[in-house]
């Protein structure tokens, strides 16, 4: 299994905390975000891991290389980054997962429970992500499923009310629906010139043709996305002690 990490955005929201460095190396405890989410790969037996990198992405490949020295990490550099979003990054990993029977795609910005990949792993879904369920509102991206507990929307802008809990950015993906997925992606970018929307745009499309995801609830494990300030403080005031 392979692991695909999305480190490519400026983070505004973050700044002054992300003007000398990206967000996924700002710390939290005693590690910064993409050392968690690596070493989180890593005991979870995924040592293939794709980044794509954009903003000061020379910092980012100097910690992994120092960090990880013996660990052969895939970068991939978006250049366009300030320009686009994450579709445009995973659409970049296309050459690196195209062919795998299956990987595990997160964002660079998350904190989280290692034990959360080895549920999803373990997961008898071949395509699912990781749900909160808490209080929503406006921010989250939220999942709405069907009786079958297939997910028929997936969105920032879905119905809170319907909405079962928020995607945490954390999916396993198989070969056939990735095939599906980069299909879509070309027809959105190449096409469409859609490269400064979220990648859940593309996974609501595809529900159109039959490709589903399920959620699975990984609400017992601490996790948080990092956007703003307040968010990151926030995480060092919550982050269990057997996480720092």
């Amino acid at each position: 299994m392979k692991a695909v990490i999305l480190a490519a955005g400026i983070a505004s929201r973050l700044r002054p905390l992300t003007n000398d460095r990206p967000k996924c190396l700002l710390k939290i405890g005693n590690r910064p975000l993409l050392q968690r989410a690596i070493d989180g790969l890593l005991v979870n037996g995924i040592d293939e891991i794709v980044i794509v990198t954009g903003y000061l992405k020379e910092m980012i490949e100097n910690f992994v290389q120092t960090t990880y020295p013996n660990l052969p990490v895939r970068f991939i550099y978006n250049e366009v980054y300030a320009s686009t979003n994450n579709i445009y990054s995973l659409w970049l990993a296309k050459p690196e997962v195209l062919q795998e029977e299956e990987i595990i795609l997160l964002d660079s910005d998350i904190l989280y429970d290692p034990r959360m990949i080895k549920v999803l792993q373990d997961a008898p879904y071949n395509d699912c992500l990781a749900l909160d369920s808490h209080k929503l509102g406006e921010e989250e991206i939220k999942v709405i499923v069907n009786e079958e507990n297939q997910i028929t929307e997936i969105s920032k802008t879905c119905s809170i009310e319907k909405a079962i809990g928020e995607s945490i950015g954390i999916e396993k993906i198989s070969n056939a629906y990735l095939s599906a997925l980069y299909t879509e992606l070309e027809q959105m970018i190449v096409n469409e010139g859609l490269d400064n929307v979220f990648y859940e745009l593309a996974f609501e499309r595809l529900i159109t043709r039959g490709h589903y995801f399920y959620p699975v609830d990984t609400s017992n494990y601490f996790s948080m996305e990092l956007d703003t300030v307040e968010d990151f403080q926030d995480a060092i005031n919550r982050i269990p002690k057997y996480l720092q």
